[in-house]
C-alpha cells in the first residue's frame, strides 16, 4: 500500500501589500479546520494554536468547519477577507478535492498562498475487534468471502483514508463498501459500534485504541514503519506491495 499521507499544509488566503505593511498579528487570528475536532488535523491545529499564542500573544481561534472532506472550510476562507487573518489548515484533500470535484468547487486553488509544511501521518489499518481476522492476508480472505457486506469509515468522501481504501481494494480484488463521515471522531464512534468494521485512519489517533483492545491494528501505509506506531509493519511486509 502506497502512502495517503494526511500533508498538514496550512494555507492562507493571499494577502494585500497593505495588510502586510502592519504589524501581524495586531488582533486574533481565525484558523479554519475542515474535519471535526479530535482528529488529527485538529490535533495538529491545537498544538500549533498554543505555540502560536505563546509567541505572538495573540490567540489562533481553532474553527471547525467539517463537510465535503474540507472543501466547507475551504470556501469559507476563499471568501474571507486576503488580509491574513482567515488561515486554512488543509491536509491531502486540499489538492485532491479540486481533481475529483472539479465540476463542483467552488474556489480557484490559486487563490490560496501557501505559508508552511507541517508535517505528515501515516494511517493504520484499522478493525473492530469483532471481525475474525488477525492480518491483512486474513481480512483479505474474510473480504473476497463476504463481497459488499464488509463495510469501510472514512473522515470524508474523496480523503486519503477514502482513497487508502480504493487502492486496497484494486490491490486486492475485493468488494468492500465505502461509508464517508464527517470526521475522525464520529468513525471511531461507528468502528467501536461495529456500525462498520474497518478504516484507514490516522495512526497517531488509531493506534492508542488498538492498543487498550477496544480495536485492532493490523498494518500501517507507507514504506517504512510509523515512528507513532512501530509495532505494526507496513503494507509491503504484510503481503499487499
Amino acid at each position: 500500500m502506497k502512502t495517503h499521507a494526511i500533508l498538514g499544509i496550512v494555507l492562507c488566503f493571499t494577502s494585500t501589500g497593505s495588510a502586510l505593511s502592519q504589524q501581524y498579528p495586531s488582533r486574533p487570528v481565525r484558523m479554519i479546520v475542515g474535519f471535526t475536532p479530535g482528529g488529527g488535523a485538529d490535533t495538529i491545529a491545537r498544538i500549533i494554536g498554543a505555540r502560536f499564542s505563546e509567541r505572538t500573544k495573540q490567540t489562533l481561534v481553532i474553527d471547525n468547519r467539517p463537510g465535503a472532506g474540507g472543501m466547507v472550510g475551504t470556501a469559507i476562507v476563499a471568501k474571507s477577507a486576503p488580509d491574513g487573518y482567515n488561515l486554512l489548515l488543509a491536509n491531502a484533500s486540499f489538492a485532491t478535492n479540486i481533481v475529483l470535484y472539479a465540476k463542483t468547487v467552488t474556489y480557484d486553488i490559486h487563490e490560496f498562498a501557501p505559508i508552511f509544511h507541517l508535517g505528515s501521518s501515516q494511517y493504520l489499518l484499522t478493525i473492530n475487534p469483532s471481525v475474525p481476522a488477525t492480518s491483512i492476508k486474513e481480512l483479505i480472505a474474510l473480504a473476497k468471502s463476504r463481497p459488499g457486506k464488509m463495510n469501510s469509515a472514512s473522515a470524508g468522501l474523496g480523503g486519503p483514508g477514502h482513497l487508502s481504501l480504493e487502492l486496497f481494494k484494486m490491490l486486492t480484488g475485493t468488494d468492500i463498501v465505502h461509508v464517508p463521515y464527517k470526521g475522525t471522531s464520529p468513525v471511531v464512534t461507528s468502528l467501536l459500534g461495529n456500525e462498520t468494521q474497518m478504516v484507514f485512519g490516522n495512526a497517531g489517533a488509531m493506534a492508542p485504541l488498538a492498543r487498550s483492545g477496544k480495536l485492532r491494528g493490523l498494518a500501517v501505509t507507507g514504506a517504512a514503519r510509523s515512528p507513532v506506531a512501530p509495532e505494526y509493519s507496513t503494507g509491503a511486509e504484510a503481503g499487499v506491495p
